[in-house]
């Protein structure tokens, strides 16, 4: 059986709802942490592309606490993550961003609302699990810089406003619709 600090997790009948959760956050934050790669590319400079590369990083870091706790918990984070492979995988072929500023807003709304849905979530787990999904929801300044960033993209250009309200939107509905797929 495996046995951490925290006690007997295989004695624990919520021990595989908190390796979903720990397997569902980790691949959300290994999928953030490509999403904000990906973006650092189409950084329109390099101030933006290093500092979206801080917050890639962050999301690296996120990932292998949870890894972590896996690994003692007994569980192979591969094997933690891979149910919900397919449900994110869909969420980010329906969202794929057509520009930098498409990208900064998917990860705004999509991380806004998994870090609302995972928070509420985390209240039906032990305090130290619990402990670790508020660390790993933590902000990183991500929500700082997207604000900022499209706030001087509609100041350049009000037209830009429009288009990306109806982009929010659509990633609201694609991510409360995954969620769903999470879910069941």
């Amino acid at each position: 059986m495996a046995t951490d600090a925290h006690g007997d997790f295989e004695a624990d009948p919520q021990r595989q709802a908190v390796i979903d959760l720990l397997g569902v956050l980790a691949y959300g934050e290994l999928s953030g942490f490509e999403q904000l790669a990906a973006d650092a590319g189409r950084a329109p400079d390099l101030g933006d592309k290093a500092e979206i590369a801080q917050l890639a990083a962050a999301e690296l870091r996120h990932f292998e606490l949870l890894r972590e706790r896996l690994t003692q918990m007994g569980s192979d984070v591969a094997d933690a993550m891979e149910p919900f492979v397919r449900a994110v995988g869909i969420f980010h072929e329906s969202t794929a961003p057509a520009d930098w500023l498409e990208g900064v807003v998917k990860a705004y709304v999509g991380n806004g609302i998994a870090v609302d849905f995972y928070r509420e979530v985390s209240v039906l787990v032990d305090e130290s699990t619990r402990e670790l999904v508020l660390e790993v929801l933590s902000d990183t300044g991500q929500a700082e810089f997207a604000v900022d960033r499209v706030r001087r993209a509609i100041a350049a250009d009000p037209i830009v406003a429009g288009r990306l309200a109806l982009w929010g939107r659509r990633i609201v509905g694609e991510a409360l619709a995954q969620a769903q797929q999470v879910i069941s």
